[in-house]
């Protein structure tokens, strides 16, 4: 590829492609949790419209729901969004139903315990769900929301049907302009790959903040280089390689 091609198509088309990411992750978050949560909630009229959102919109394409938002939705409401936002909010929507199922697995696999300590506290449903149930579920969804957000990354490519210039469509032009269709599109499976390395790494360095905030301590890296974190207490003691408890003798 030429420089003016890739300076004019394919670099605006990345920027495009992260936009696309990061309000449609924000979005699938929002919804993720306020549907999750609802799914755990005492009234089954409140788990019932959650339950609903849910299947509803992990049994729709996004490709069709975002033809549908696109297109239909103007004709039944008056006004039209824009095709970023178009894609954005069927992407959010989408992805937010099989984010919520994370959320309610999280939930429910909080010792029953905790929930109970949080009754015999007097503290209300919110109080509990925002001081003993979100601090100990959230570290356990972040893998599985890594993993759903590499997807919705690749989902964007959708909307390059709605003619908007992310990565695939600048790759389909350049391809139209340079006929070397083995160049481009090689090219262009790199750059998605380095996107979703740097989520995973950054999603990775956000699971080990929650668990250490938590007093858990992850899983050793694969590079097998040693994780620490600061200590609640100073001067509690550490255990060596065999096992002995080390920082000075027993009293």
């Amino acid at each position: 590829m030429t420089a003016g091609l890739w300076e004019h198509w394919v670099l605006p088309g990345i920027w495009i492609t992260v936009q696309l990411t990061l309000y449609s992750a924000a979005l699938a978050t929002a919804v993720a949790f306020g549907v999750g949560m609802a799914r755990t909630h005492r009234s089954r009229v409140v788990r019932f419209f959650a339950a609903f959102y849910t299947e509803v919109f992990r049994g729709t394409s996004a490709l069709v729901l975002m033809f549908w938002i696109f297109f239909v939705l103007p004709q039944l409401a008056g006004w039209a969004l824009v095709p970023m936002w178009a894609a954005v909010l069927a992407l959010g929507l989408s992805y937010g139903a099989y984010g919520a199922e994370i959320v309610r697995g999280a939930l429910n696999a909080v010792a029953p315990a905790q929930r109970e300590a949080g009754v015999a506290l007097s503290f209300t449903p919110w109080q509990r769900m925002r001081l003993i149930l979100l601090p100990q579920a959230v570290p356990e969804m972040i893998p599985s929301f890594c993993n759903l957000l590499v997807e919705l990354l690749k989902g964007t490519a959708l909307v390059s049907l709605l003619g908007i210039g992310d990565v695939s469509f600048a790759a389909y032009l350049v391809r139209l302009a340079t006929t070397e269709s083995a160049q481009v599109y090689s090219i262009t499976l790199v750059i998605y790959f380095v996107l979703a390395f740097l989520l995973t790494r950054g999603m990775k360095l956000l699971e080990r903040r929650a668990k250490a905030g938590i007093g858990q301590f992850p899983e050793p890296s694969a590079t097998g280089g040693r994780l620490r974190f600061r200590r609640s207490d100073a001067t509690s003691p550490e255990l060596s390689s065999t096992g002995v408890t080390g920082g000075g003798a027993s009293r």
